[in-house]
């Protein structure tokens, strides 16, 4: 299969204050998140909200795109491994903790609605990680280099994405929508905080990625850990955006070009009295921390021909010994993604067969 389409004319996103800028490229995760607890949950009646139709709802505010990505559609496929300190090992008993090396196949990406996107257009930027394990199973992660989610109910999820709608008659979203929201949602104050003063990083390789969603490790007896983890970065940079429309990209082969990048793979232990199932809440306070090893990027190649092209990178495809926490926001994310799975290798089915139809007489 091949996700290759002809060219699309880019459009600016669409914003009218800096605020709504930066909410530009953060929005298709909430509006993914909305959508799909509400079919999994069954909270609201699925002739009104399901996985699919919020597909629809990112083609109607972003266009239609065939073959990408709904969510994330601008990405790199990277290639290398996780090198285990064993230092996790008594946490769980899943051997991506053991002692030595776990393939993994990853995508660096732009979260936001346009594969067509400038690399300035959202300060967000995530990593998708598969690691396959000498036993075949998998641990599939999505993380952001946000510190939380913005609320933690799908109902004000679902008033989030109406506030941050483009409007039908100007092609924009409603300038008093978004503060109307914020003003009657004080939980998204930490996101908030984070939001307005997060800047677009001019590099894929200096950013930390974090789960912001709680998972369950499973040691060997059967004792569980709810923890959530971060990718740490090796290299150091503060750097602004060049003023590019597309710089991350050569950056990261640049950077690759002169050796591997890493990042250390650190868990966050959660306390007794921590919030295992709502990530707008931050674990504040002292906690304990173990770094479980060190992820390597060795190669990267485009998205389109790389191996993670036709990888769902589902939340909770885990292995033995990881397991999802009570956070509604995993299941979630597990329908979304599959629906925009389904849909875009149906598209690229498509596309394939085009130019066999046109030969036909």
């Amino acid at each position: 299969m091949s996700d290759r389409e002809p060219p699309h004319p880019y459009k600016p996103p669409l914003s009218t204050s800096s605020l709504l800028l930066r909410m530009a490229g953060i929005g298709v995760i909430v509006l993914v998140v909305a959508g799909a607890f509400a079919y999994v949950n069954g909270s609201l009646d699925p002739q009104r909200l399901t996985p699919a139709r919020v597909v629809d709802v990112f083609e109607h505010n972003n266009g239609v795109h065939p073959g990408y990505r709904r969510n994330h559609p601008k990405g790199i496929c990277v290639a290398g491994y996780f090198e285990s300190t064993g230092a996790a090992a008594s946490l769980s008993r899943a051997e991506v903790f053991a002692s030595g090396r776990t393939p993994v196949i990853g995508r660096l990406a732009l979260p936001t609605g346009n594969p067509y996107s400038p690399d300035s257009a959202a300060p967000l930027r995530s990593f998708a990680v598969q690691f396959t394990q000498p036993n075949g199973q998998q641990w599939r992660t999505g993380m952001n280099s946000m510190p939380v989610f913005p609320v933690g109910t799908p109902e004000a999820f679902i008033d989030l994405q109406k506030a941050t709608a483009p409007d039908p008659k100007t092609g924009k979203p409603d300038p008093a929508k978004p503060p109307a929201f914020f003003a009657a949602h004080p939980e998204a104050q930490p996101f908030l905080a984070w939001v307005k003063t997060a800047k677009p990083s001019a590099s894929f390789v200096t950013e930390t990625y974090n789960s912001v969603n709680a998972f369950v490790l499973v040691d060997a007896s059967g004792k569980r850990q709810a923890v959530r983890w971060s990718l740490v970065p090796d290299a150091k940079g503060d750097a602004p955006a060049p003023d590019a429309k597309d710089y991350l990209q050569k950056d990261l082969s640049d950077k690759l070009a002169s050796g591997p990048q890493r990042w250390n793979l650190v868990l966050t232990l959660a306390n007794p009295q921590d919030p295992t199932n709502d990530a707008s809440k931050a674990w504040a306070g002292e906690h304990k921390t173990v770094t479980a090893g060190t992820l390597v990027v060795e190669a990267d190649s485009a998205q389109l021909d790389g191996a993670c092209r036709d990888i769902n990178y589902d939340p909770l495809i885990l292995p033995n010994g990881i397991e999802g926490s009570d956070d509604p926001l995993l299941a979630a994310r597990s329908a979304a993604y599959a629906a925009s799975y389904m849909r875009r290798t149906q598209e690229v089915d498509q596309l394939k067969a085009e130019p066999a139809q046109e030969k036909q007489p």
